[in-house]
């Protein structure tokens, strides 16, 4: 989309032993969020809460079965994102998801800057929806201090509307920028080590953590100004497992959730909490329009299929667009996206994530035309979804 298209969108000015550990953590829908308020460092293994300044316990003022817009850093620049954000937060969308990558996935996707930054803005020009990242990698080109103190800088600009989306990674982003890419055991270790960090050091107490990848020796003097909570992307079983155990939610794609979501369900046991009470982030690809239209989307997200079974270890973006190109047929691509300019597919997609346990349904475009998508999303669709 143009700068010229979105110019009739206005910016506005604007006005939280290991079990134990796990068992108490923060649940973005509707489960409280325990604050704590002892004095002293905070112990190697312990997890600390998220807490608000004052030290209370809060929950956030979030509601069930909302309806996200994906923000693709991939594709557009800072300042048409920030058009794109505020024009979803006008059209009634509940929440803006973000890629946080160092490099796009496929050259001709042609952009990808820094998502942190974006929010930073944003914030600044909406008023209500929530804002997170899908997802940041807290373990190479970031570290999880770095983390922690740059997404409770982000609530203090925008109060109790921030979320935390973390992953183990890419090798476009993290081999890329670090030269470190090493097996997938390592990366998830890293990934819950780090998760830990950042939770220690939301609490607002000094950290004094010496672990297998990560030693932190400090505080933030400016911890969350509100609870956080921490979702963890999953593409597979064992990462599934993973994140039922670690996070406070998911972050996945329909055919992953459909196929492992009993494994997401039994790492939530295994830690002490209740698997209804977490939240889920479902990412579902969609196109308004006809054909041609999402064969255009396809072509700049035709690495999909493959991404998480072999396109994650490929560092550079040209080669996975080659690879894609002569390995996946575009069709494959769109297969299950619902593609119309007939609202009742695109209804009917939503609720059937809603209905299978999904608690946010992102949605992603990969048009050109972003504005066509959210006006008619935000006109034809949200309003006529089961909100249950």
């Amino acid at each position: 989309m143009s700068h010229q298209e979105l110019g009739n969108v206005q910016l506005q000015p604007q006005s939280p032993a290991r079990r134990n550990m796990l068992r108490s953590s923060a649940m973005l829908l509707g489960a409280s969020l325990l604050a704590s308020d002892s004095m002293g460092a905070v112990a190697v293994g312990q997890h600390a809460q998220p807490a608000t300044r004052n030290g209370n316990s809060a929950t956030p003022n979030i509601r069930r079965r909302m309806i996200g817009f994906m923000l693709a850093h991939e594709q557009f620049t800072v300042p048409e994102l920030l058009q794109l954000g505020v024009a979803a937060e006008q059209a009634g969308f509940d929440l803006l998801a973000t890629s946080d990558h160092f490099q796009p996935w496929q050259t001709n996707e042609g952009h990808s800057s820094e998502a942190w930054v974006t929010y930073g803005a944003l914030g600044q020009h909406t008023q209500h929806i929530w804002m997170g990242t899908t997802v940041t990698c807290p373990t190479f080109r970031y570290n999880p201090a770095v983390v922690a103190e740059a997404f409770a800088t982000l609530t203090q600009l925008s109060p109790g509307r921030i979320f935390l989306g973390v992953g183990s990674g890419e090798a476009l982003n993290e081999e890329a920028a670090t030269g470190e890419w090493p097996k997938w055991t390592e990366r998830s270790e890293r990934l819950v080590e780090a998760t830990e960090v950042i939770r220690q050091l939301w609490s607002g107490q000094p950290v004094s953590h010496k672990g297998k990848y990560y030693n932190v020796n400090a505080k933030l003097y400016d911890p969350p100004t509100e609870p956080i909570p921490l979702l963890m992307a999953a593409n597979g079983p064992k990462a599934m497992r993973r994140s039922g155990q670690y996070g406070d939610g998911l972050i996945t794609d329909p055919k992953t959730w459909k196929e492992h979501k009993a494994e997401w369900e039994a790492g939530a046991r295994t830690a002490g909490k209740d698997p209804g009470k977490m939240p889920v982030l479902v990412e579902q690809f969609v196109a308004v329009g006809g054909e041609q239209d999402v064969r255009n989307s396809a072509e700049l997200w035709r690495f999909i299929p493959k991404a998480f079974t072999e396109y994650y270890n490929v560092r550079d973006p040209q080669k996975i667009e080659e690879m894609a190109d002569a390995e996946v047929p575009l069709q494959k691509v769109y297969s299950e996206w619902p593609v119309s300019t007939d609202p009742g597919p695109h209804i009917k997609k939503v609720n059937e994530l809603f209905d299978s346990g999904a608690t946010i349904v992102n949605i992603h475009s990969g048009q050109v035309d972003q504005k066509r998508v959210i006006e008619f999303y935000g006109r034809e669709v949200i309003p006529r979804v089961n909100r249950g």
